[in-house]
């Protein structure tokens, strides 16, 4: 018999989960493809995939059909065992990439918490215990763990939670000089995403990502890539990185990898990881294989020509409507990002108003993102329909004119 189901509202929200978010004034209940309907049965265009995270929209017959197959035969073994799924997605994780090794978690913030670990865990052995200076770019995210939010570059995030983690330097994104001057023998790792994604859809220059990778080399440091948001085809390539000729020594991807179940990714090469041994690092629920059943089917689908390819068309679709919609009402100061994450910075007159323009878009009918108070952000379906795109649009310019008005 099914237990019976709690009657539960948006003012339930209030009442019972820690105040740390503040969600919408709607409850989605269900979603298909790049729509989504309310309890009260409205429907929405979902233009934030869960912030880059369901890459193939909601509810995809293959992703549902590998849930309920894998739900059936085996969920959990916990790490004293393996399981066929783990090791077939990391097989095919390693054919796709630069990487040798895989290392399996459950969120972008333990991907990067790993990464991390390991940059310093290898310099330590290989070079010095003195070699642990990290650096890392003002306005970068890199998760919540208390190592994460130390790295990343916002301190109104990791303020207030006592001492943090030393050796870890801020320099400016996409100033290589900056780095030049505070990177030296001591430095284990620079850490950097190729897509800036909270700090504002910015993404680096050829020139900075690969004077990131010349400096490294000359002293001995680890190119380490956050592509939790940037990667999985977000970019229209399977991973940013190869939008810029550079190779990482350690890449950490999450969000679309599951295609909205929870599963992450640390990838590295066999020199790097050959320092770890067991016990060393590790994870109960990793590599899980309901986790990882799902989330090879995601990569089989997201790593084809047909889907990797469709992404700069529906990117300039988004670009073109927000250009038309800037002629308009003279809004956007830049319209930034690469391929399905873009973003929309708002001109000086409407700084601030990025919230009020996301609330007002869910009125109108659409779900989008914000990253700061100045941009409007965008992570939809890889594979949203044309008229999806068109029609969400549509939506979203009334919701601009109100804001405006």
């Amino acid at each position: 018999m099914a237990a019976d189901k709690l009657a539960v509202t948006r003012a339930t929200f209030d009442e019972v989960i820690l105040p740390v978010y503040a969600p919408a004034a709607f409850v989605p209940v269900k979603g298909k493809g790049s729509r989504v309907w309310d309890q009260q049965g409205k429907e929405y265009i979902d233009f934030s995939g869960g912030i880059a995270v369901t890459a193939l929209g909601h509810c995809h017959p293959a992703l549902v059909e590998a849930l309920k197959t894998q739900g059936e035969t085996l969920w959990h073994t916990s790490n004293v065992f393996t399981n066929e799924p783990a090791l077939r997605l990391a097989s095919k994780l390693i054919a796709a990439t630069f990487a040798e090794r895989v290392f399996f978690a459950n969120s972008g913030a333990e991907a990067n918490e790993a990464a991390f670990k390991l940059a310093r865990y290898y310099a330590g052995k290989r070079h010095s215990p003195y070699k642990s200076k990290i650096i890392a770019f003002h306005n970068a995210f890199h998760g919540r763990t208390f190592f994460t939010v130390s790295v990343g570059g916002q301190p109104k995030y990791s303020d207030g939670f006592g001492p943090k983690p030393a050796d870890i330097v801020h320099v400016p994104f996409n100033d290589l000089e900056a780095v030049k001057a505070v990177i030296d023998d001591h430095t284990c790792a620079i850490v950097v995403e190729p897509i800036q994604g909270e700090g504002g859809v910015m993404p680096a220059t050829a020139e900075f990502m690969q004077g990131l990778r010349k400096l490294c080399d000359e002293h001995q440091a680890l190119l380490v890539l956050d592509e939790v948001q940037s990667g999985m085809g977000r970019s229209g390539k399977l991973f940013a990185y190869e939008h810029y000729g550079v190779q990482p020594d350690i890449l950490t991807t999450a969000k679309a990898l599951g295609g909205g179940f929870p599963i992450s990714a640390m990838l590295t090469t066999n020199e790097i990881a050959a320092t770890m041994s067991p016990g060393v690092h590790g994870t109960t629920y990793g590599g899980n294989p309901l986790a990882c059943a799902i989330a090879e089917t995601a990569l089989d689908i997201i790593n084809t020509d047909e889907v990797l390819s469709g992404v700069e068309a529906r990117r300039e679709l988004f670009v073109a409507a927000l250009k038309t919609l800037d002629a308009q009402l003279d809004l956007f100061s830049d319209i930034r990002g690469k391929g399905l994450l873009i973003g929309a910075a708002l001109k000086p007159q409407h700084a601030g108003k990025a919230r009020d323009i996301l609330n007002a878009a869910a009125e109108e009918g659409v779900m989008i993102l914000n990253a700061g108070t100045e941009v409007i952000r965008f992570a939809p379906s890889l594979v949203i329909e044309p008229t999806d795109i068109q029609e969400g649009m549509v939506r979203f310019a009334r919701a601009v004119e109100k804001v405006l008005a």
